[in-house]
């Protein structure tokens, strides 16, 4: 059966060290219920969003994806994966936000939505309207804004708080782990960058999916409405349905426990051309290594020795990040 996702208010984390520690070290979606109530983009009496956005619109274009009514609002790859079963046309943001709002609950019309749009880029100074005082001051916000919608099972390499500003949104979330049970498509051929669960779409009993039916009814589902927030860590599967005929998602990513620029999304595809075809017997040799410096499931691997002997295996931000990003970069060189 589903599980629902377990809830937090705001009032248990006022502030950026609070989140971190009680909401993200945890490692597990989190519903916030009504962590975004009281942005003044809500608010009922003033301003339309529609008109509160126009005032910050930059001129800049934006893409947007268009669903013709036969593919019943789901985004995804046309029958043979040789392609996708959407458009995508390049107007200024304010053109689609007016074709959006006009054809809104239309029956028989296609489906339109605008996603990922940065606010430094196309609506500078909104982030105003959309302060959330546990984030860093420094993120920006990103604007989804559409039609109702399905957009495909995938994951993203940064922590993630979705906050709906209209409308209802429905996430069906999946853990890490369930990777292998998901038939993930390419990672190279994607709809908007990320892979997808290629199974989660699928009618119970379909044979190419085998795997997926003994996850099926494991999923944990939140329905979120207007001023609710989410928290999704990075690498949680997710699928994400806008349920009204207009919707504004406005979200936040950034890395919560990052010590540097570099991505642990690089360390995997370098070990993919480095490690991934070698024998299975000397990957499960790397594999024991990773987890001994890397994921330590037993402590830290010098555990035994004081610290001031670790080393570049000590605290990263006592300059051991930088003497080991030279290490790496000397090895890629050749040197």
């Amino acid at each position: 059966m589903t599980r629902e996702i377990a809830q937090a208010h705001p009032h248990q984390f006022a502030n950026e060290a609070a989140f971190r520690k009680e909401i993200m070290e945890p490692c597990k979606p989190v519903l916030l219920k009504g962590a975004a109530r009281d942005w003044p983009l809500l608010q009922r009496g003033g301003p339309s969003i529609r008109d509160q956005l126009r005032q910050f619109d930059a001129g800049r274009e934006a893409e947007i994806f268009i669903g013709r009514p036969e593919i019943s609002r789901r985004y995804y790859y046309d029958e043979d994966f040789a392609g996708f079963n959407f458009e995508r046309e390049s107007v200024t943001f304010a053109e689609g936000l007016d074709r959006i709002l006009a054809s809104a609950g239309q029956a028989g019309a296609d489906t339109l939505y605008m996603g990922s749009l940065p606010s430094e880029r196309y609506l500078p100074g909104v982030e105003e309207l959309t302060r959330l005082p546990f984030l860093p001051s420094s993120l920006r916000p990103r604007f989804w804004i559409g039609h109702a919608s399905s957009v495909a099972c995938h994951y993203d390499t940064q922590d993630n708080v979705a906050c709906v500003a209209l409308g209802r949104r429905r996430f069906t979330l999946f853990p890490p782990e369930a990777i292998g049970d998901l038939y993930v498509g390419p990672i190279d051929f994607t709809m908007a960058g990320q892979p997808v669960g290629l199974a989660v779409d699928s009618e119970p009993g379909d044979p190419r999916f085998a795997r997926f039916e003994a996850i099926r009814d494991m999923a944990h589902i939140a329905e979120l409405e207007a001023g609710d927030a989410i928290y999704i860590p990075k690498l949680w599967w997710h699928k994400v349905e806008a349920l009204d005929p207009l919707n504004v998602l406005v979200n936040f990513w950034w890395d919560g426990f990052s010590a540097g620029p570099d991505q642990p999304f690089a360390a995997m595809m370098l070990a993919l051309i480095t490690i991934a075809e070698r024998p299975a017997a000397e990957r499960a040799a790397w594999r024991a290594w990773f987890d001994h410096y890397v994921f330590r499931p037993d402590s830290h691997p010098l555990s035994f020795l004081p610290p001031e002997k670790h080393g570049i295996l000590g605290p990263l931000e006592e300059g051991n990040y930088q003497r080991i990003r030279m290490m790496v970069m000397r090895m890629l060189r050749g040197g």
